[in-house]
């Protein structure tokens, strides 16, 4: 883990009444902060941050690049810099944590592609993150223009069903993401 200033890892590491957000946070924008506002007041449980260098779907995060986002993110909610990749090894570190998350990340959660085309590893991955303590709270997503949520997601047999739980779009619906934020400042300063 890294601490630039202050104990923010050691408040996300040590409390298990927390609701982490993990991502990337390139940048960190409104959605992610509603989000983990109804969050918040749906589990009556205190924000953090997750950012990991390692993720399954992306290149590692270099020193420079690492620094980058960590810095902007400083001061808003505790931290805590991983080398965890998957949600098995989040609930290693951070057992008793919910997970906020949204529906397409809740869709690869409960993919066997994701575990290397195992259903079997893939509910076995689900098991230890549910003896950890772990939830997830799943947010609805806009997906080939249409509001998705946990409902439209199949989930494995003989999961523990309170393992995730969505956020009603009553409490949450912001469609911006990171991708379009990017791509609108590059348009707006390519200009």
């Amino acid at each position: 883990e890294i601490d630039l200033e202050g104990n923010e890892v050691e408040a996300v590491l040590s409390a298990q009444d927390r609701v982490l957000l993990s991502g990337s946070f390139n940048p960190l924008h409104s959605g992610h902060r509603q989000l983990l506002a109804a969050a918040q007041r749906i589990s009556g449980r205190e924000p953090g941050l997750e950012l990991s260098v390692t993720n399954v779907d992306k290149a590692e995060l270099g020193y420079g690049e690492l620094i980058e986002r960590v810095v902007p993110l400083r001061g808003e909610f505790p931290l805590a810099v991983t080398r965890a990749p998957t949600f098995v090894e989040k609930s290693r570190l951070f057992p008793g944590i919910w997970f906020v998350i949204g529906y397409d990340t809740a869709r690869r959660l409960v993919e066997p592609d994701y575990y290397e085309g195992s259903a079997e590893a893939m509910v076995r991955a689900l098991e230890e993150i549910s003896a950890a303590g772990c939830r997830f709270l799943v947010a609805g997503r806009t997906e080939e223009g249409r509001f998705r949520t946990l409902g439209d997601l199949v989930l494995p047999k003989g999961i523990d069903p309170d393992l995730l739980q969505a956020v009603p779009e009553s409490e949450f619906r912001n469609d911006a993401s990171s991708t379009q934020i990017r791509l609108s400042a590059g348009s707006v300063q390519g200009s």
